[in-house]
């Protein structure tokens, strides 16, 4: 297992010091920790310069959140479940962690589930409004009320099932499973609510039934399989995945897999499971691999240097993999939480200089962790020199009504010089429905 690294792990001590203060004392102004929740967006801020600049350029339709994820406690036969330890102060990370996503999604006790999807929907609802209001400056609005009718412009999140643990036999581990959103709850949300939201399906390679299940989402419009290997129990490098591999190929659907270190799900599996490099085996097999936050944080062995070599930078190693020729056609990787505090501004400056990268990368957001105000600093990324500091209050107003557009904007605003983030990153539909 990764060691927390001692300011990470001062900062998350301080994050649960601060909630114990608050839960002990109700009265305690909270307000630089929780999300308040706000909405609807005011008209101050959905018609900012920001925000309509954030719009231009982008086509509505194309814009599919690629990383977000559905949370809850399993109050709504969801069949959500979590590992016992979010719910007790004897494991204070974990109960602060699961605190801290439940208020992040605004959800309501009694009501948690639904009101999580609820909050969702109305974000993305929301979203779509403000870029169509955006671009009516660029576009008349009888134009774009055609598009919206024609071509159902609709801006989407993409929801992640999440997979129980398994044993190396292939059988759940529910004692050992942090949290588990289970395929047909996200595949039933999304086709309730079929104009905001795609789903990806979670599926471990070791099952018996992986292949039949793996096909059954898709026949039932999953976009995507979403692997957190670590926390799963998954040796991307095993040649027990060689079969899933073979059918993700065959289907052409793409492996969206965590890379790097793990912070917001207790780690629960195999040893640097997580190591971009055991990737390669996917993309030997001609799996489309997205990697998740470009691998831009934490630690891995370097496996080309042996079993037990130095270990390296996570976003090191994945670097080395986006320069391999034989790997342009089967590597990705979305830039969901790169923009957090914990990230190193030299990472995102070296993910933004990198143009050759930018067809190659997707935009997620990594929701609900947007409505975690303490993870977010964009003050430091104006002292870095990333961000105008004149958009850093807008910026952060904008996270109090709304996480989802917060986040957008903030990733449209980033600047290394001259350079930006690429438009073509937030035309993410193009990927997950090729032509």
């Amino acid at each position: 297992m990764q060691q927390i690294n001692p300011s990470r792990r001062a900062f998350l001590q301080q994050m649960a010091i601060g909630a114990a203060a608050v839960a002990l004392a109700p009265n305690a102004n909270a307000a630089w920790l929780f999300n308040p929740c706000l909405h609807p967006l005011p008209p101050h801020l959905a018609q900012h310069p920001l925000v309509v600049a954030a719009w231009q350029s982008i086509e509505v339709a194309r814009v599919w959140d690629s990383h977000a994820h559905i949370a809850g406690i399993g109050d709504a036969a969801s069949g959500i479940y979590h590992t016992k330890e979010m719910n007790s102060l004897w494991h204070p990370m974990q109960y602060v962690q699961h605190k801290f996503y439940l208020n992040a999604g605004c959800t309501e006790k009694g009501s948690v589930d639904l009101s999580y999807i609820e909050r969702m929907q109305q974000l993305i609802a929301e979203i779509n409004t403000v870029a169509m209001h955006a671009q009516t400056s660029t576009v008349s609005s009888q134009t774009i009320v055609n598009q919206t009718i024609e071509n159902n412009a609709s801006a989407k999140l993409m929801l992640f099932a999440f997979e129980q643990a398994h044993d190396e036999a292939g059988f759940p581990q529910p004692d050992r499973t942090a949290f588990h959103v289970p395929n047909d709850y996200a595949q039933s949300v999304a086709q309730r609510y079929p104009q905001y939201f795609e789903w990806v399906c979670s599926i471990h390679p070791y099952r018996l039934d992986a292949l039949s299940a793996l096909e059954t989402s898709v026949a039932n419009g999953a976009r995507a399989v979403k692997w957190l290997p670590s926390t799963m129990g998954i040796d991307p490098a095993s040649p027990k995945c060689d079969a899933f591999y073979r059918s993700l190929s065959q289907l052409n659907i793409p492996l969206i897999c965590h890379a790097g270190e793990e912070k917001a799900v207790k780690v629960m599996g195999f040893h640097d499971a997580n190591n971009p490099l055991k990737m390669r085996r996917a993309m030997d097999a001609g799996v489309r691999v997205v990697m998740a936050h470009c691998a831009s944080i934490g630690e891995d062995i370097d496996l080309d240097k042996g079993e037990y070599g130095p270990h390296v930078p996570s976003f090191e190693l994945f670097t080395r993999l986006m320069a391999d020729s034989q790997y342009k056609h089967h590597l990705f990787a979305d830039i969901a939480a790169i923009t957090q505090r914990n990230r190193s501004p030299d990472t995102i400056r070296s993910i933004i200089e990198h143009q050759d990268w930018h067809d190659r990368l997707l935009n997620g957001s990594d929701y609900p962790l947007p409505g975690v105000l303490p993870l977010f600093t964009t003050g430091k990324l104006a002292k870095s020199g990333l961000l105008e500091k004149e958009a850093v209050p807008v910026l952060e107003e904008i996270q109090h009504y709304n996480p989802l557009l917060f986040d957008f904007v903030l990733k449209r605003q980033l600047r290394a010089g001259t350079q930006k983030l690429s438009n073509n990153i937030f035309h993410t539909r193009d990927f997950f429905l090729p032509s």
